[in-house]
């Protein structure tokens, strides 16, 4: 992608006023401050953390690292930045990722118009002067016409509502509030409460440096080997030679991974040949396993049910104790109908002495105490309490946030049900508000998912700024049919029958009981072709003034 020419010239400018504000500095908010000034555009970010980084300056717990390949996720629009930045590994740990997103900040001084340690309360439209009146923790105000969220669909992390939750004398903190100095875990008897992607990370990198482990597991997930290592310079000078094909490979398939579906059908297969492809996914590095399985085995119950046969005999074959391996191997949910963590030997960590699996199924927890957790069969002694109790997926962070529009409108409360947007980037009644990754947008590789909302967002404030227009809304029938389109290529999918964070549910949060679809599943090729449709049609979904 090229360079665009400048709308306007306009310097760097710390006071205002701004022709957009952008909530959020992660890999989202960062690209879209680049791009806005590349329209000549006065942006101003505010970001609740000390820097950049969203995400990966967030979620700074023991094993935090990619499942998507390293050179597959970083930024893609500038050759210069492609080859002068190294990936140490294939699937990087969070502090290069970091690092890689500070080098981004620098290399494009992206940090002149943000604003850090200033989270966003609430947000609200003037409807007499078409601006967007956003208000920082501490009651400080900033206004512009265009409010861009780039909230991260995972920035809202939950706590377990368990009785006795403040009553704990050691330390404590979720995953995504790790102490930025880090932990002394040595020789601990620690509790982790989670055994979702952000869980298995942490426990399978900690588990030889703690005393004692007690995994409090409520909801057993299917797990995948990772076989992550190190680049070689070799494969350092292939991958920059070939970051075209690269990314060229990403824009053909429906998730954005280099792994794409293979066509044929389980059900067509002798069962050695399936066996046989099963065992070659398991042997190869990252999400091919998942997203480049038979087209079947994610929507057909019959073919789901072989490959989850598969998967639990792994799990058995990995694990010595029978009966740590059954409450290992859920029971609730077939193989890849929830979001697949990868992982690097985390099921035999159940082998070691050291580490014990509670079943909070079969002993649930009563309460936390003072000490440690007390289950229904006896009391857990810990010297630290670790929750990787998940987020409030997608709508959680605009839920967190008093977002309002004409009249009063208040966006939690059209969205208390199943969200409505218009391709995921705009909500009914809420003019100027640009979403990105918000509810129904596709979903796979998100910094390619960034890339391209980013660059339609982008393409449409051209549109309106080369017009003259201020103030821009999605008509309340182009909701409707995205909407029911939305829900229709969710129907055909087996994790749409699932109760997981990609489906709305959470058990922590009130009112999160009933399944949501939340993202767009038709897949990236059909979703960039009703979006670049929209964009070739002149906007004409869109009302403007």
């Amino acid at each position: 992608m090229g360079t665009t020419q400048p709308l306007a010239a306009h310097p760097a400018d710390t006071t205002g006023p701004w022709d957009a504000i952008i909530i959020g500095a992660g890999i989202a908010g960062m690209y879209q401050l680049h791009r806005l000034r590349e329209l000549g555009l006065r942006a101003r970010v505010f970001e609740a953390g000390s820097d950049v980084g969203g995400t990966w300056y967030w979620n700074r717990y023991p094993g935090a690292r990619f499942d998507s390949e390293s050179w597959s996720y970083g930024y893609s629009f500038s050759k210069e930045l492609l080859q002068d930045w190294d990936w140490p590994e294939h699937f990087a740990a969070q502090p290069d990722t970091l690092r890689y997103l500070n080098h981004v900040a620098d290399r494009f001084d992206l940090r002149r118009d943000m604003q850090f340690g200033s989270r966003v309360t609430a947000a609200t439209f003037d409807d007499a002067t078409a601006t967007w009146r956003v208000t920082l923790e501490g009651g400080t105000q900033a206004r512009a016409p265009l409010l861009i969220t780039a909230l991260g669909p995972l920035s809202a992390h939950t706590l377990p509502n368990i009785p006795g939750r403040d009553e704990f004398r050691g330390p404590a903190f979720h995953t995504a509030r790790w102490p930025r100095e880090g932990v002394d875990l040595r020789g601990k008897r620690v509790g982790i409460i989670g055994t979702g992607a952000t869980a298995i990370q942490t426990i399978q990198t900690i588990a030889g440096e703690v005393g004692q482990l007690t995994v409090f597991q409520r909801t057993p997930n299917w797990a995948a080997p990772l076989h992550n290592r190190r680049i070689t310079p070799e494969e350092q000078a292939r991958i920059k030679a070939g970051y075209k094909e690269i990314f060229a490979r990403c824009r053909q398939t429906d998730t954005c991974f280099i792994h794409q579906t293979d066509p044929r059908r389980a059900l067509d297969l002798s069962p050695e040949e399936r066996e046989a492809f099963w065992e070659k996914l398991h042997a190869e590095p990252g999400f091919g396993i998942w997203v480049g399985n038979f087209r079947d085995v994610l929507t057909d119950p019959a073919a789901n049910a072989l490959m989850t046969e598969w998967a639990a005999r792994k799990i058995r074959e990995r694990v010595r104790d029978p009966q740590v391996a059954e409450r290992l191997i859920p029971k609730d949910h077939g193989f890849g109908t929830r979001r697949l963590p990868l992982e690097s030997g985390y099921y035999e960590v159940y082998n070691q002495p050291n580490v014990l699996l509670v079943d909070l199924n079969e002993t649930p927890i009563e309460r936390i105490t003072a000490t440690g957790i007390r289950c229904s069969d006896r009391h857990h002694d810990l010297d630290l309490l670790i929750y990787a109790t998940g987020f409030d997926g997608v709508t959680g962070p605009y839920d967190r946030i008093d977002i309002r529009g004409p009249g009063g409108r208040r966006l939690r409360e059209d969205w208390r049900g199943t969200p409505r947007t218009f391709l995921g980037m705009m909500a009914e009644g809420f003019p100027n508000l640009l979403m990105i990754l918000g509810p129904h947008t596709a979903r796979g590789n998100i910094p390619r998912n960034i890339e391209e909302i980013v660059d339609w967002l982008s393409g449409l404030v051209r549109h309106m700024h080369a017009r003259g227009l201020h103030r821009v809304e999605p008509r309340p029938e182009a909701v409707e049919d995205w909407t029911r389109h939305v829900e229709e290529a969710a129907a055909g999918l087996l994790f749409s029958q699932v109760n997981s964070w990609q489906t709305g549910v959470n058990r922590n949060v009130e009112g999160r009981e009933v399944r949501r679809t939340l993202g767009y599943y038709g897949g990236a090729l059909r979703y960039r072709q009703e979006i670049g449709a929209v964009a070739e049609g002149g906007y004409r979904e869109f009302t403007f003034r």
